[in-house]
């Protein structure tokens, strides 16, 4: 039996099934020798671009395309169908000589809106809260940063909607003491003087390094229209005593703001009134700081769903906004405002602290002192102590649920034993907690004045209510005798000692929305220090590490490349011996 001629049969029909059966290589051993030179190092190659892929992929994944100009929009327009021209109407033919007097004329056509005016927080300044049980409201809550409202009123109630508000002697139940003009001027001619209790000015006279001149009543009744951010500004801008002092997000830049200020208010976009997002029913206003709506679930709001509080971003851009879904499934951890709302005080300085216990020092003729900085920003003033301002503010962030419990008249305190300040407020949750979201803040810290022995918020007697008071602070400078008046305004007792206790107030962010490419990018929190960066109860890859998960990372990344190329080192080195194999065969064949 010629063995060598049964080799060659044997080749030649493993060359036919080859052939027969091949579908990626032809079948030749040099061939299959070629590719696997050729192969070899493309394989590791495409092993490892698709890992570096990866990684990029996971930091730019929830990104979605974005212009780099912010969207155009036409302005939306507020101007709202006008069926009646003031200026014809006999009543407001005046002469006026009060505010109340234009307010009596107003009532006699809009029979029901004082009543309605006087149901609301903007009138009461209370606000009892469902959630904590507490009384809440300009009336009741402490600040840090005038402190609070008793026996102060002739100078806090130049906020209010309403006129004559001098002391705990008024009357909130007569109709003419609302002030219609102040939310519905379109003039821009009717402000209030900042000690007259509510009133404007009816004659002329200087303050605050200004004169002051009286309105034409007769001219703003008959040109009263829907409000705006002007008249909402007049107040809300102005709040603790100054432009851009207490709300974080709200301050006079915001009268015409560009679309990179805020996308929703830009004057040359959409040019929205503040009533657009906190609108109205019969004069009660949606939207509370008191008690927020942190996650709004409902959706779009439409006439049938009965939601008239369309203060949420969901309100109008519904829950699902984003194209890529890797974005929406951060709705259920995130605010929207958290990323949409990259750092506040973006249209000019704002005051960050307030520090009481420096108050009281004069200049060198015993007169009170007012020093400025570079920038012309007030930093003492001997009436109210020292100030810090800062621009272009990143955000705290904080679990909350909307549940904010605030210090209240009368609390008795209960210093935190970890040497942080006293919380005026406290918004802040158990991290995931049902309806929590991680949102943005503005942390405002203040030393402010309190009794140590009776361990309680002292209230301040700050404006004089005469000529003759001599207890108010900012006419004696003595603290002790302005806590004495103010304690006993509100009925607490006073030890007649007087300290300064260091205290944080927590604002939730929620205007001045940047254009979308302006927006928190994935890196931003996706990396070591990032935004969320302290934050408890929220995993973030590429911020947290684990030392087990980084050594499991790198074994498997490197035992896969080193799998993979020693698994191709052998079949390279295996295709070789079975070439030589086979060739040592043929050529025994061939011999024979």
């Amino acid at each position: 039996m010629d063995w060598r001629g049964d080799v060659a049969v044997i080749v030649e029909a493993g060359r036919v099934a080859c052939v027969r059966s091949a579908i990626i290589a032809p079948c030749t051993l040099e061939a299959g020798e070629k590719m696997l030179k050729q192969w070899l190092l493309p394989f590791l190659f495409a092993l490892t671009v698709p890992l570096l892929l990866l990684f990029v992929a996971h930091q730019e994944m929830a990104r979605i395309k974005l212009s780099d100009e912010p969207p155009q929009h036409e302005p939306f327009l507020r101007q709202r169908t006008v069926t009646a021209d003031h200026s014809q109407f006999e009543i407001l033919q005046g002469p006026f000589e009060t505010g109340p007097d234009v307010t009596a004329a107003c009532l006699t056509c809009h029979t029901e809106a004082a009543q309605q005016v006087m149901g609301t927080t903007h009138w009461t300044w209370t606000y009892f809260n469902e959630q904590t049980g507490q009384e809440l409201g300009k009336l009741n809550t402490i600040n840090n940063f005038c402190v609070a409202f008793p026996s102060n009123e002739g100078r806090c109630s130049s906020c209010h909607v309403g006129y004559g508000w001098r002391d705990n002697t008024y009357d909130l139940s007569i109709e003419t003491n609302v002030d219609c003009l102040v939310c519905h001027d379109t003039t821009g001619t009717y402000e209030k003087f900042p000690t007259g209790a509510g009133h404007p000015t009816y004659v002329e006279q200087d303050f605050g390094g200004r004169t002051w001149y009286p309105p034409d009543l007769v001219h703003v009744a008959q040109n009263i229209g829907p409000p705006s951010r002007a008249t909402c500004g007049s107040c809300h801008f102005s709040g603790g005593g100054g432009d851009a002092v207490k709300h974080a997000d709200l301050d006079s830049s915001l009268l015409a703001p560009s679309v990179d200020l805020d996308v929703h208010m830009a004057a040359d976009g959409l040019n929205f009134d503040c009533t657009v997002c906190h609108s109205a029913i019969n004069h009660q206003i949606g939207g509370s700081r008191y008690a927020p709506t942190v996650a709004d679930m409902s959706g779009v709001d439409t006439p049938a769903s009965g939601d008239y509080n369309h203060a949420t971003c969901a309100s109008c851009h519904a829950l699902d906004v984003h194209e890529n879904h890797y974005i929406n499934r951060h709705i259920d951890t995130l605010a929207c405002e958290t990323c949409h709302i990259p750092s506040y005080g973006r249209g000019q300085p704002l005051k960050m602290s307030w520090d009481w216990s420096t108050a009281g020092e004069m200049n060198e003729d015993g007169g009170r002192m007012i020093l400025r900085d570079d920038d012309g920003f007030v930093i003492y003033d001997s009436q109210k102590g020292g100030f810090t301002w800062d621009f272009e503010v990143v955000p705290e962030y904080l679990w909350t649920r909307g549940e904010i419990t605030f210090a209240t008249i009368g609390d008795t305190l209960i210093l935190p034993e970890d040497g942080e300040p006293y919380r005026i407020n406290d918004p802040i949750s158990e991290p995931r907690a049902e309806g929590a979201r991680i949102w943005p803040a503005r942390a405002f810290t203040g030393l402010q004045p309190y009794d140590p022995v009776n361990e309680m918020f002292i209230i301040p007697h700050l404006f004089p209510t005469g000529p003759d008071d001599q207890t108010a602070y900012w006419r004696n400078y003595d603290w002790v005798a302005s806590a004495q008046y103010g304690m006993d305004y509100v009925g607490l007792p006073f030890s007649g000692e007087v300290d300064f206790l260091e205290t944080v107030m927590y604002w939730p962010i929620d205007h001045m929305v940047a254009p979308a490419n302006q927006a928190l990018t994935c890196t931003s929190c996706h990396s070591r220090d990032g935004r969320l960066a302290g934050v408890e109860g929220v995993y973030i890859p590429g911020q947290h590490s684990h030392p087990l998960l980084t050594v499991l990372g790198v074994l498997s990344i490197g035992g896969g490349l080193a799998g993979a190329s020693v698994h191709g080192v052998l079949r390279f080195r295996s295709g070789r011996r079975r070439k030589q194999r086979v060739d040592s065969i043929l050529n025994e064949g061939g011999s024979s």
